[in-house]
């Protein structure tokens, strides 16, 4: 395919972008990308592929545009269906979808709860956001990925979370790995991995960046 044929509206720190382009990564499909100043220059591409939430990422495959990360995952895999991103089984395909569903529901929410708040508020967010990612080292269980043996769909849809993770720690002063340890290595495990090691922003960047919304936010 050529790489003019698929265009990705992107912003560098958006987790939910990153989901995007590993899973292209992950299909080896070529695409352009183009950044968006998404504090007050939003393109006329963007405000017209995504009229209601205005909002990346957006993926245009010749012209089309899909909207909201987990969606175009899906479009993704069904599109270029090799190597599949889903489990083979209907049950299997299900519980992905569940997880998927459950990390979009819960997890950067919560993580951001901890850099928006402070005292009791903060205590809180941080103490929901570890039960989040025990719940989902329960759905790991003993596999290496959420899909098994192999890298797959809930993995894409929450790896990209973690960058933002070095911040929670800082402002939340609390460790990861030391509340989560399975959860951690499943992120070290996937980090080794190309598609999302050459694809996820530094954490210290992600991290100045927090920094300066808290001030945004009046927060400091």
């Amino acid at each position: 395919m050529a790489k003019e044929d698929v265009l990705l509206l992107d912003f560098w720190v958006s987790p939910f972008c990153s989901r995007v382009k590993i899973a292209l990564a992950e299909k080896g499909v070529a695409y352009q990308q183009r950044g968006e100043d998404i504090f007050g220059g939003k393109s006329e591409l963007l405000l017209k592929s995504n009229p209601i939430y205005q909002k990346v990422p957006v993926l245009l495959h010749d012209g089309k545009p899909m909207c909201e990360s987990t969606n175009i995952v899906h479009y993704i895999d069904e599109t270029w269906p090799s190597p599949p991103l889903l489990p083979a089984s209907a049950y299997d395909r299900a519980r992905a979808r569940f997880w998927a569903d459950f990390i979009d529901k819960k997890l950067f929410d919560a993580g951001g709860n901890i850099w928006k708040t402070k005292g009791e508020d903060q205590a809180a967010a941080k103490k929901e956001l570890i039960q989040i990612l025990k719940y989902l080292e329960g759905g790991l269980g003993d596999k290496d990925y959420f899909g098994g043996d192999s890298f797959g769909f809930v993995d894409i849809i929450a790896i990209p979370l973690t960058t933002w993770f070095f911040a929670y720690e800082k402002f939340g002063n609390f460790n990861v790995e030391e509340e989560c340890p399975k959860f951690a290595a499943w992120t070290k495990r996937c980090l080794g991995r190309e598609s999302v090691a050459k694809t996820l922003p530094d954490p210290q960047q992600v991290f100045e960046f927090v920094s300066m919304m808290r001030k945004m936010h009046g927060i400091e």
